[in-house]
């Protein structure tokens, strides 16, 4: 009989890498929540999205054998919250949120795993006098203590950058924080957390510099394993995740160790268990400090193309396993191909769109290049400062997958893609802000 595995925004490129997984025929894969409302929407609702997905699920007629999630926040806390619901494998809320509250997070691995937490100070936005609350020396970043993705995350260089940030933050941090301050509510947060509040805080923290990398894995049945290590490339600027290359090679990997001990080391410090997970670190060569960025609580969804096409199996192979209570696996490279990237076409400047990549462009250089995914993330007529969740430093035109034998034939193919994906842009002359 069929197993039933429900996926919070499912997309068409997610069922393709879900039939890359071990024994695919043997599952149904089925859609929970759409994906606009997940991830594509501007404001959540938390307790309306978990009882939309409640109805769902209740109207299914047959088993309910797993629940899988694969976004950031709300998807990240409605999947396991749903799973323990129905008595299947999934982390506690709790230690989801020690991890998804980033002040929280950073109390908890100040008290785990101390030497590779940054300094950080929690602060409120909306008072009166912001930098009185934060006794770091400039430069330092600052973003809410829950975002989507990388937006509204600012280096700091002296007053007035924060005067601008602290202006967005007032404008748009209740967009996501409002949900989160429901699910937080569903939890008894420790005192500390509390004085600082929850979806309208905001986290100050000192610059942190050097190669970015993530280790991506589960704890499934108190047992840790990591499944792959992912570089992450940062844009000339040095504030924008440009590329993804799997599997890491940029740094030692005594280093690379280290970070997946301080992660199991934090995992089991926060009783996290059942679910997946991908750590962001920063390694500083010079001074050979590394420090932690983040803990997210979930497969990246970025890095699902670059496992299948290396690995032979998207990461929902782990995903999937751990949903379903078995100890997960991975095979090693097992793909087609040895090396793989994910990188984005951006620009920097405000434009209006006036021509894209068309169907012919696409099936060429996925013809080109076998398993190279493209996707397209404005059509003719946007305006690219209305687009929603863009950086807060640069603006999103396509995501593009690409595989090769070797790292040299790699950067070529980058390359050639390039080549022959046109954009057209108008530039338009008012700011970002218009």
């Amino acid at each position: 009989m069929h197993k039933n595995i429900f996926v919070l925004g499912l997309t068409p490129l997610h069922r393709e890498e879900l039939r890359t997984i071990r024994h695919a025929d043997d599952y149904e894969f089925h859609d929970l929540l759409d994906h606009e409302s997940l991830v594509e929407d501007t404001r959540y609702d938390f307790d309306a999205l978990l009882e939309r997905a409640r109805r769902e699920l209740d109207g299914f007629d047959g088993s309910i054998d797993a629940i899988v999630s694969q976004w950031d926040f709300p998807t990240s806390l409605l999947g396991p919250l749903l799973a323990a619901e129905r008595g299947l494998p999934a982390p506690s809320l709790r230690s989801l949120l020690m991890c998804e509250h980033k002040y929280w997070s950073r109390l908890e691995q100040r008290r785990a795993v101390p030497g590779v937490v940054p300094g950080f100070a929690a602060f409120d936005p909306f008072a009166d006098d912001v930098a009185a609350q934060i006794d770091l020396d400039f430069p330092y970043w600052v973003k809410p203590i829950k975002a989507h993705s990388s937006n509204l995350g600012f280096r700091i260089d002296g007053p007035e950058d924060l005067e601008e940030a602290v202006r967005q933050f007032r404008a748009e941090i209740t967009d996501v924080g409002d949900a989160f301050d429901q699910a937080l509510a569903r939890v008894d947060v420790p005192d500390e957390v509390a004085a600082v509040g929850g979806g309208s805080t905001c986290l100050a923290e000192a610059i942190i510099e050097g190669i970015q990398f993530a280790p991506e894995g589960s704890v499934s049945g108190g047992e840790f394993s990591v499944h792959g290590t992912v570089d992450m490339h940062k844009d000339e600027s040095g504030l924008s995740i440009e590329r993804l290359d799997y599997p890491a090679r940029t740094v030692p990997q005594h280093v690379q160790e280290q970070a997946i001990a301080t992660t199991e080391t934090l995992l089991h410090h926060i009783g996290f268990d059942d679910g997946c997970f991908n750590a962001e670190y920063m390694w500083d060569e010079q001074r050979e400090v590394l420090r932690l960025i983040e803990v997210n609580t979930r497969i990246s969804q970025s890095h699902s193309v670059l496992f299948a096409l290396v690995d032979g199996r998207s990461n929902h192979q782990v995903a999937v396993d751990v949903a379903l209570g078995r100890r997960p696996s991975m095979p090693e490279d097992r793909g087609d191909l040895d090396v793989a990237a994910w990188y984005r076409i951006t620009h920097d400047d405000d434009a209006v769109v006036r021509s894209v990549p068309d169907a012919g462009d696409i099936e060429g250089v996925e013809q080109r290049w076998p398993g190279t995914r493209i996707a397209l993330k404005v059509e003719p007529g946007d305006r690219l400062s209305r687009l929603l969740h863009q950086d807060s430093y640069r603006y999103l035109l396509a995501d593009v997958y690409v595989g090769a034998p070797d790292v040299d034939a790699l950067a070529k193919r980058i390359e050639d893609i390039e080549r022959r994906l046109p954009f057209d842009l108008e530039p338009v002359d008012d700011e970002r802000s218009a």
